[in-house]
């Protein structure tokens, strides 16, 4: 994989992974299983590092938390 094939894969994972922490913790309502989620998140965190200058301190790969759920 090239670095432009990349910075397209990795903007893809990000807008994913932040669609379903979206619907996990805000809506509690998760469209995915944890395995999947997870392979989404070891697919991002492997590109991020084999591309480091790709990654980016908003990427989820970098987030300790999430907002609390409001109810």
């Amino acid at each position: 994989m090239n670095k432009e094939q990349a910075k397209k894969k990795i903007e893809k994972l990000r807008q994913e992974i932040n669609f379903h922490n979206y619907r996990y913790y805000a809506l509690d309502d998760p469209v995915v299983s944890d395995a999947e989620y997870d392979r989404l998140m070891r697919e991002l965190e492997n590109l991020e590092k084999e591309f480091p200058d790709l990654a980016a301190p908003d990427s989820p790969t970098q987030r300790v938390g999430a907002p609390p759920l409001e109810k």
